[in-house]
Parts: structure tokens; C-alpha cells; sequence
């Protein structure tokens, strides 16, 4: 197969997944504005490493693995849902303090850089939905899903999933950024309180559409 062709596939695959604005793409922004550009795109690269791992899934072992996925598919949802509305309440009533951020910021350092990672993982992975979605997306642009590309021409498409994921979040947390000085605490607040309410009703529709599927 054509090596461009492949990589150009993988990075439209990883930035239709990450660029529709949802909870990950809100707490990046969020942290961006808070803790600055670094912490920001900590987070968007936690996110790129899901988008990597469930790229990974498709690509290497799209039937067998998605049956197994499947079987942990209401596990997975009810985690995801919980998970989410947690960080909207936490991001709902936190307070903002510049000066407070800026002094976090510097005490915490590394460890505050980890767990934006962390949390933001953790939200992708928990999501089996965007598997299939990456299913979808492999078969229409990578050609993986049922066709003979070699393990090497798999590996390129995965590369280029996690190099547009990337590109994705360093294009947000760097347009974010360019603002940064002109937010105040009041302008924090509105923005946390805003974007609580928004990823908690993420949550609330995944626990509504867990609740459904298994009534009806």
C-alpha cells in the first residue's frame, strides 16, 4: 500500500475522533486555562493514548478483540458514566483563585501533569463506543477492517491515529493558550461552572442510554 495514503488515513481517523467537542476536549481547555498550555496538552496526550490503545484494538485484532470489548460493554459504559459526572460536579463546585492556580502549578509540577494524563485515559478508554467508532472509521478510511493490509501497514495507520490525536490537541491547547492572560477569576468561574454542568450531562446521558438498552 501507499505509505502517505496510509499515514494520511490515520491522522484524519485521529482528528475526526478527537476534535468533536465533548468532556475531554472541555477539561483540556479547562486545564489549559487554569494550569497553563503544558498541563492542557498533558491531558489532550492522555486522550491520544486511548485514541491509541482502541486504534491498536482495531487495527490488530478488530473482530476478536471487539467481541471481548462487547462482553464488557455495560461495565464499561456504567464506569465511563459515573466517572464523568463526577469530574463535572468536581469541576461544577471547584473555586477558581489565579494566584492559587499559579502557586499549584508550580508546587505540584510533574505529579499535576501525570494525573491530567491520567484522568484523561482513563475517560477514553472507558468509552467502548468510540471502539466502534474506530471500527467504522478503519474500514472507510484505512481499509483495515476486512481487507490485507500487513502488520506493517497497520502500524503506519495506528502512527497516524495517535500523530492526529496529537496534532488535535496541540492546536487546542495552543489557540486556548493564546488567551490565557486575559482570563480572570470570574471569567474561571463561569467557564467551571459551564463546563460542569456540560460533562456531567455527558454522564447523565450515558447512564440514561445504559438504563434504556438494558429495559428495552
Amino acid at each position: 500500500m501507499d505509505y502517505l495514503v496510509l499515514i494520511i488515513s490515520g491522522v484524519v481517523i485521529g482528528l475526526i475522533v478527537a476534535a468533536p467537542i465533548g468532556p475531554v476536549n472541555l477539561i483540556c481547555i479547562r486545564r489549559t486555562l487554569a494550569f497553563g498550555q503544558v498541563n492542557g496538552f498533558a491531558a489532550g496526550l492522555g486522550a491520544a493514548a486511548g485514541d491509541g490503545a482502541f486504534a491498536i484494538v482495531t487495527g490488530f485484532g478488530l473482530t476478536a478483540i471487539a467481541q471481548l470489548i462487547e462482553g464488557y460493554f455495560l461495565g464499561l459504559e456504567l464506569a465511563g458514566g459515573i466517572m464523568l459526572i463526577a469530574f463535572g460536579v468536581h469541576t461544577f463546585i471547584t473555586t477558581p483563585d489565579m494566584k492559587e492556580l499559579a502557586r499549584m502549578k508550580e508546587a505540584e509540577g510533574a505529579s499535576t501533569l501525570v494525573r491530567a494524563m491520567a484522568s484523561t485515559f482513563a475517560l477514553t478508554i472507558t468509552n467502548p463506543a468510540t471502539l466502534f467508532g474506530f471500527a467504522a472509521l478503519f474500514a472507510g478510511l484505512g481499509g483495515l477492517a476486512g481487507g490485507d493490509a500487513s502488520f506493517v501497514d497497520t502500524s503506519v495507520v495506528v502512527g497516524g491515529v495517535i500523530a492526529g490525536s496529537i496534532l488535535w490537541w496541540f492546536t487546542l491547547t495552543a489557540f486556548v493558550g493564546l488567551f490565557h492572560r486575559n482570563i480572570n477569576d470570574r471569567v474561571m468561574k463561569i467557564i467551571n461552572h459551564a463546563s460542569g454542568i456540560i460533562i456531567t450531562l455527558f454522564g447523565v446521558a450515558v447512564l440514561g442510554h445504559l438504563v434504556i438498552s438494558k429495559i428495552f
